[in-house]
């Protein structure tokens, strides 16, 4: 209530006072309403109350600020957007959040009242769908945090159009985005920068795509990079830089070259407006090194390059930046031979290498390094003529033969049939170590092929032309060792090196199925050699025929009484008394009549008799033939005497190989019925 009586004093009019009152504290005081001003008073200073205050100065990094009824709080000077701004006299607007704290002050916020005040305004002014721009403030769980006015929620899959590998990049960023979300309770909205991005590049895309043209130079800025190209934006369009546009020459990765978000031009290589691809190129703004590459790299070219690449078949070689040609393996050296590459070079080594071919069509250059040496073989032939005799060291071995290093580089093959002149051998190991330094003859030299044929039993005359055929003869008796045993018969060592076959039909009279129920291995024999073939280097054996002359030998020294005639001698080992005109006609032997022979113990041993007669007589006789004192007349004989057994086991024993199967059980009886059933005359 007013005391009016108190302003009388002063000689002021009441219509004065009361125009007074109104003004300062309402028209409700001048009526005497004055608890309704205390009530609204104390009503805005209640937490949460939104108040305007006035900036009276600064305390340390504190801004003052009065706010009516003798009150001041303070407001730290970081919730200003610019601290410039908190100057003294300007209004602001302020969140009463304590009327009195533990210091006795108010305690007010400055950025409450500013989101309080721009979330009232983006409410008013803005719908879902509704374009807005703010700056990134931090990153929260899921997300990030945008200041649009009031802090608004940004999902880290609505970022980007393809989302980025890290979101804290963004922050501190001013972003467009769309509203996709206002929840007016819980004063929370969220927005997509993805949905601002697509529909900007939508209507860019339909832009770009009625412009643009294969063969166009454009500006882009890489978005993405991969293994195999990189994502360039050229304003509404992802087109694809793959690794093999981005330089005429060798790329690794395509980062090497690029960076995400750097400004490129590239030229438009491929539209397809159906599938909305783009195909771009780099190095199609420069002209290609192949154009000129017959001009500056023809056929037999020698230059240097740097090795770029290994693999298995070869290596490539960079002659110049966007050119490489290939070395294969075989065009690496004249004489080591390569596992692999790597064994002679290295990455990054420089080599001279010689231009072979040019395919500029497929842009293939084929390259030589062994080209760029002297070739040895081209001299080896004049070095190390047929017939030379050469030292090396045995350098690898196979079943076939060994390698001998002729020179340095170079091996020559010597073969397993070469080593030795009777020896059988089925390895190099039996005769030959790794390393072992051995002395061979150089056989013949192929220098297209690259080969030397080596020689190891040329260094000694062949046995065979002259010491074996003079030393063992047809019909001699000779003992040898069992060294082997086979279905078909017995190979018996005569002596170091020099073997001979004991065919199966010739160990017994009775025929042999199996020689391992005679013989064993190292079993001592007396045998009787039936030829020498010295074509084959064969010698056949008998072992049956030793016997023979040994029952003829003991006819021979009377063990049968001189009035019974002896029975005739069998395998050739007859004596002079036994020729008769029913073993062999006189015309065969170019001989007379038995009337005018010379007597029985005047005539020649069968051993001295000429080779045709030697030959008829070791026919096989029948068993049933007639004796002299039976048989007075002798018999016209036949034109042609019959097959001699030694002949026919003489000839199986040459002509079956050392390894070929055993007879059949038919061919086995049809010999064993031969060789019993002797032929009549």
């Amino acid at each position: 209530m007013v005391d009016k009586s108190i302003m009388r004093q002063f000689e002021i009019p009441d219509e004065e006072i009361n125009n007074f009152l109104s003004e300062a504290l309402g028209p409700e005081v001048v009526q005497g309403n004055m608890d309704s001003v205390v009530d609204d008073a104390i009503k805005n200073f209640s937490p949460g109350s939104l108040l305007t205050g006035t900036i009276i100065g600064r305390a340390g990094d504190d801004v003052v600020i009065e706010v009516g009824l003798k009150s001041e709080g303070l407001v730290a000077l970081s919730e200003f957007d610019d601290p410039e701004e908190a100057v003294s006299g300007k209004k602001v607007e302020v969140i009463l959040e304590a009327v009195e704290s533990d210091t006795g002050q108010v305690v007010l916020s400055k950025r409450k009242a500013d989101r309080l005040r721009g979330w009232e305004k983006l409410v008013n002014s803005c719908n879902e769908g509704d374009t807005v721009t703010g700056r990134v403030m931090r990153k929260i769980k899921g997300g990030l945090l945008v200041d649009v006015g009031v802090p608004v929620f940004l999902p880290a899959s609505q970022v980007d159009i393809r989302r980025p590998s890290d979101i804290g990049a963004f922050i501190g960023n001013e972003i467009h985005a769309n509203i996709l979300k206002i929840d007016t309770e819980r004063r929370n909205i969220v927005i997509s920068r993805r949905r601002y991005l697509e529909d900007q590049r939508s209507v860019a895309k339909e832009k770009l795509f009625e412009e643009i043209q294969p063969g166009q130079i454009r500006k882009g800025a890489v978005k993405n990079i991969a293994d195999f190209g990189a994502f360039v934006d050229l304003g509404g369009v992802d087109g694809l830089l793959h690794i093999t546009d981005m330089s005429w020459g060798r790329i690794g990765h395509p980062s090497d070259i690029l960076k995400i978000d750097d400004e490129i031009e590239v030229m438009v290589l491929s539209v397809d407006l159906e599938r909305e691809k783009i195909g771009l190129g780099l190095k199609q703004k420069t002209e290609s090194p192949w154009s000129q590459v017959l001009t500056k790299y023809p056929a037999a070219t020698r230059t240097r390059g740097t090795v770029v690449n290994i693999m298995s078949y070869g290596v490539f070689v960079k002659l110049e930046e966007g050119l490489e040609g290939l070395v294969h393996i075989s065009e690496m050296s004249w004489t080591k031979r390569l596992n692999h590459p790597s064994e002679m070079v290295s990455l990054g080594e420089d080599v001279d290498v010689v231009v072979l071919g040019t395919n500029k069509e497929k842009q293939e250059i084929s390259l030589g390094m062994k080209q760029a040496q002297d070739n040895p073989w081209s001299l080896i032939s004049q070095k190390h003529p047929p017939g030379s005799v050469i030292e090396g060291r045995v350098r690898n071995l196979t079943n076939y033969g060994a390698f001998i290093e002729v020179e340095e580089g170079i091996d020559g093959l010597l073969h397993v049939s070469d080593m030795s002149w009777t020896r059988r051998i089925t390895h190099p190991s039996e005769l030959l170590k790794k390393g072992q330094s051995v002395r061979c003859m150089v056989l013949n030299v192929d220098q297209e092929k690259s080969r030397v044929g080596l020689g190891l039993k040329q260094l000694t005359e062949d046995p065979w032309e002259r010491a074996i055929p003079e030393k063992y003869v047809p019909g001699q008796i000779v003992q040898g060792k069992v060294v082997k045993i086979t279905t078909f018969g017995v190979f018996l060592e005569l002596e170091p090196e020099l073997e001979g076959l004991l065919h199966i039909s010739e160990l017994a009279e009775d025929k042999v199925e199996n020689p391992n129920d005679l013989l064993s291995m190292g079993q001592e024999l007396e045998v009787k050699i039936l030829r020498v073939d010295v074509e084959d280097r064969k010698i056949g054996l008998s072992l049956k025929r030793v016997r023979w002359s040994e029952e003829d030998a003991a006819s021979q020294n009377g063990d049968q009484p001189a009035s019974v005639p002896s029975k005739r001698l069998r395998g050739g080992l007859h004596g002079p008394g036994d020729l008769g005109s029913d073993l062999i006609s006189y015309s065969v032997l170019g001989g007379s009549s038995p009337a005018e022979q010379p007597p029985a113990e005047e005539q020649q041993p069968a051993a001295e008799q000429s080779p045709q007669a030697t030959s008829a007589e070791e026919q096989i006789e029948p068993e049933a033939s007639a004796s002299p004192a039976e048989s007075p007349q002798p018999s016209e004989p036949d034109d042609k005497p019959t097959t001699d057994e030694s002949d026919t086991a003489d000839d199986a024993a040459s002509d079956q190989p050392e390894n070929s199967p055993a007879k059949t059980e038919d061919e086995a009886v049809d010999e064993q019925k031969d060789e019993s059933s002797p032929s009549t005359q």
